[in-house]
């Protein structure tokens, strides 16, 4: 009996061994409190990290997270992934670890206003998740919304739709908020609205740029699932929301920080036209351009910011 007693033992200590061993110890939360800088991809933070005194790197579920020191700011610095589930996923783990005073990303963006152009940076004083949508019934008659109502003006059989966001609780109830657009933090964006010595580039070894970038604070943006290259698609967004760009990830990073009351800012700089040029997408001619512009404003506003 002693021997079996012995020998359940020793499995179960070789089993807990080995399953501690595949398991990655999370870091606890930093009580220091620092801004959060997120950007989509890895040109987008280039120039960021170049201008930061690296203090630690933290990976929590493959996700590197970098406590910095910015502009005399201290932050964590990241990269979200590209799309809107990654960017609200990783905002979200970014806020269970670490003490997070502000929300910042920096990143390319595709021009929807049409008196703006690549290399250009813009500042949206509201977000909306535009792609949320009901793809409504087709009929004789039209498109048959049912019980939905139409809040804007579709595009085909898509018709954009609020989304529900759960903000508290009253009565042992959650509270739902039913929201199209939200707003970026008022103070942040007075600071950014203070800024005008910027020099955007309009030139680089890659891409050259036959104007001088310049920089839009206010205004709208919007953000998706889908990366959009299509004319009609891009005036249909400029028609029914007024935006100057569209994305994949600010307005779920602007949802996330709704949520959890911290404030946020996005600083966008157009990398194409999203289909509303005359050739191929630009994209890939201009991101690295456009990803150093939104880091030099972003810069910009950290100098600015007291």
């Amino acid at each position: 009996m002693k021997r079996i007693f012995a020998l359940f033992s020793l499995i179960l200590f070789l089993g807990t061994s080995l399953w501690s061993e595949g398991v990655q110890e999370l870091p606890s939360p930093s009580q220091e409190e620092r801004i959060a800088i997120v950007s989509a991809f890895g040109p987008e933070v280039v120039k960021l990290k170049s201008i930061a005194t690296i203090e630690e790197e933290i990976v929590i579920n493959g996700k590197s997270f970098t406590l910095c020191e910015i502009e005399g700011k201290k932050a964590v610095l990241f990269l979200s992934g590209i799309s809107m589930v990654n960017a609200a996923m990783t905002t979200q783990m970014a806020l269970d670890t670490f003490n997070i005073s502000h929300i910042l990303f920096s990143g390319i963006a595709g021009g929807v206003n049409p008196d703006l152009n690549i290399g250009d940076v813009t500042i949206p004083a509201q977000w909306a998740q535009y792609q949320e949508s009901l793809f409504a019934r087709k009929t004789d008659e039209g498109y048959d919304l049912g019980w939905h109502q139409e809040i804007y003006p579709g595009f085909g059989m898509m018709y954009p739709q609020n989304v529900d966001v759960t903000h508290g609780r009253l009565d042992g109830v959650d509270e739902t908020e039913s929201k199209f657009w939200f707003d970026v933090d008022e103070d942040l964006l007075a600071v950014a609205e203070k800024i005008s010595d910027v020099t955007l580039l309009s030139e680089t070894e890659d891409a050259k740029l036959s104007h001088v970038p310049k920089l839009v604070v206010g205004g709208v943006g919007v953000s998706g699932m889908t990366f959009v290259d299509n004319a009609e698609y891009r005036e249909w967004a400029f028609d029914n929301f007024q935006a100057d760009c569209l994305d994949m990830e600010s307005a779920a990073v602007a949802h996330v920080a709704y949520v959890a009351d911290v404030p946020f800012i996005a600083f966008r700089s157009l990398s194409d036209l999203a289909g509303g040029g005359e050739g191929e997408n630009e994209m890939g001619t201009f991101f690295g351009l456009a990803a150093d512009n939104a880091a030099e404003v972003l810069l910009q506003f950290l100098k600015a910011w007291d």
